[in-house]
């Protein structure tokens, strides 16, 4: 039986999240996590490449194909929503709080697949 893993994980308890981390780091994955803030009902998201082996960051490519994605997400939860708490972008550490419910799958599996699929 082939096991497709998760490409992120979203609201879930911590022996999941721990779960998921360990799941990553056997398959040189970032770890990318998903969680309602009470703070405004959005999600919070945030992507980990510690769990990847130590050489793998995200290119200044990648970075800004991430900041192209959270501006128009920002732009979206803005007209619609009220403003974004705002996002950070580095090689290592990337996070957006106030993403919407709507958009959280499209965008959680868009960042891993610019990580895995080498996507610039």
């Amino acid at each position: 039986m082939l096991l497709v893993p998760h490409k992120y994980l979203g609201d879930s308890k911590m022996f999941e999240y721990d779960r998921h981390y360990r799941e990553c780091q056997h398959s040189d994955r970032p770890f990318i996590r998903a969680k309602t803030s009470p703070a405004h009902g959005r999600y919070h998201v945030q992507m980990d490449m510690a769990p990847c082996d130590s050489r793998r960051r995200l290119s200044p490519r990648q970075q800004a194909t991430i900041q192209e994605m959270f501006e128009a997400e920002a732009d979206f939860v803005k007209s619609r929503l009220g403003a974004s708490e705002g996002f950070s972008i580095g090689p290592e550490l990337v996070w957006f709080d106030g993403m919407s419910p709507e958009h959280l799958d499209v965008l959680c599996c868009r960042l891993h697949d610019i990580v895995q699929g080498g996507v610039d």
